[in-house]
């Protein structure tokens, strides 16, 4: 699982002009999941990000955690993180999870995150085509792959 998570003032995703997810300070998420990918790779990703301390303390330094904030999460799924681009100028997609592996995978994520910052994940729509709008807040950018915790 590869995960990009920003820090945001602000995050939503619309689907067709429709408001799908919405937060305010919190999390904006963008995971990508192959067919490699498990349960514990999920439950890895699900504590590293509940826990990750990238929000600015009294003294201005990344201390506080998304529950010090009460922050929230949107979260949506994004099969091009796995995109080759080895080969001529057209990325290729196989390392990328199908969807009948992806969404049980995606929707577990959603429901974990849930349970560990006890809130409602605001999502995406899996597959769909989305519009993206954020503000990121600092600019802080976090890239995580669950094949790279050593």
């Amino acid at each position: 699982m590869r995960a990009i998570i920003q820090r945001v003032s602000s995050a939503s995703c619309s689907i067709k002009g429709k408001i799908s997810g919405e937060i305010g300070i919190g999390f904006m998420i963008l995971l990508g999941i192959e067919d490699s990918d498990t349960d514990e790779d999920l439950s890895w990703l699900a504590q590293k990000i509940s826990n990750m301390r990238i929000f600015s303390d009294e003294n201005g330094l990344m201390n506080k955690a998304l529950a010090d904030v009460q922050g929230n999460i949107l979260l949506v799924s994004q099969f091009t993180l796995f995109a080759s681009t080895k080969k001529g100028n057209r990325p290729g997609f196989t390392r990328s999870a199908k969807p009948d592996f992806a969404i049980p995978l995606y929707e577990k994520m959603i429901s974990e995150l849930g349970q560990l910052i006890g809130t409602k994940i605001q999502t995406g729509v899996f597959g769909a085509d989305m519009q993206i709008s954020l503000v990121n807040d600092g600019p802080v950018t976090i890239i995580m792959d669950t094949k790279s915790r050593e």
